[in-house]
Order: structure tokens, then sequence, then C-alpha cells
């Protein structure tokens, strides 16, 4: 038990490095003021969360996308995804974020996500290829994308949670313990 949460924090610690490295990132310009080809994407970091329903709990194995270029990038060119896998997209700080489809192959279900780990807003099943904006109803800490109908089979509401050190629990909320 001590083994793991030593492993949780110092993936916790390193995604949190990635976020700071990420921010960090500048863009050099072209003479012509356009941006230079987007640098080379680095390889995403992986976790754990668990999606949390008034009846079940469900864990998901998440890639993270934290940097401009990660998150441009998330799950396109895919042409399949796990049952239990998913793309969690961070913003620090939170902020109001527009997700699109743009050359993602598989139908998804966007879910955002707010600081506290509040599900506030989810979208089933987007359609692959398209270039319209889906727009979180306010400002999220994080958006998580999984297969389409995934959401429904989970019976996920807004209001229900999700459980990673990354999101600030509330006081009054459950403990869910690190094992589970």
């Amino acid at each position: 038990m001590v083994q793991a949460r030593r492993e949780l924090i110092v993936r916790v610690v390193a995604v949190v490095l990635l976020m700071l490295a990420g921010t960090l990132a500048t863009v050099s310009l072209a003479p012509t003021g356009r941006a230079l080809e987007s640098r080379t994407v680095p390889a995403f970091e992986t976790t754990t969360i668990t999606v949390a329903t008034r009846n079940s709990r469900t864990r998901f194995h998440v890639e993270v996308a934290i940097s401009p270029q990660q998150r441009i990038r998330g799950l396109q060119h895919r042409t399949s995804l796990a049952d239990d896998a998913g793309m969690l997209f961070l913003f620090a700080p939170p902020e109001r974020v527009a997700m699109w489809m743009k050359d993602t192959l598989i139908a998804l279900d966007i879910i955002f996500v707010a600081a506290d780990g509040r599900v506030v807003g989810i979208h089933e099943n987007a359609e692959p290829l398209s270039l319209a904006p889906i727009r979180s109803p306010e400002a999220v800490r994080a958006v998580l994308e999984v297969n389409a109908g995934t959401a429904r089979r989970l019976g996920l509401r807004n209001g229900d949670r999700l459980w990673h050190p990354l999101f600030q629990q509330p006081v009054d909320a459950p403990a869910l313990p690190l094992g589970e």
C-alpha cells in the first residue's frame, strides 16, 4: 500500500512538471511572421482515474494531454480505443474550452470536468472528423474523452465525479481509497 502511494505521488509530480514544461514552451516565428510548424509532440504520460457515478466506480487508463501541442493532437488518427482507455486534457488554470474532432477517426463521448472533479457537461457521440466546436458549459480543469456510448453505459450525469489527485476534492466529498 505504501509503495502504491509512493508510485502515485511520483506520477502526480511528473504530470505537474510536464504541465509546467508545456506552459513554458515557446513558439518560434518564421521571417514572414507565421508560426513555424509545430515542434515534435512529446509522448503522453499515462495515469489511472476513477469515474464515480451514483451506482458504480469505473477505472480508466488515460493518456494525459498537457501541452498545447498534445491537446491539439489528442486522439487524432487513432482507429480504436480500449473500453477502459481515454485521454484526459488538462487546463491550468481552469478555462472555458472548445473541443473538436479534426482528424479523429472514432466517435467519442466528451466529458467536461470542474477543478474539484465534478462532471459539469457531457457531449455524447461526437462526430468523427467534424470541425464543429464542442464547448464546455463553464470553465473546466479537464476534459475526458472516452469511446462513444461510455457515458450512457455508466449512467454518467452532471454532478458525478472523476477521482484523481489532480482534482481538488471538496471537504464534504466521500473519500475514495487509493487502492480501489
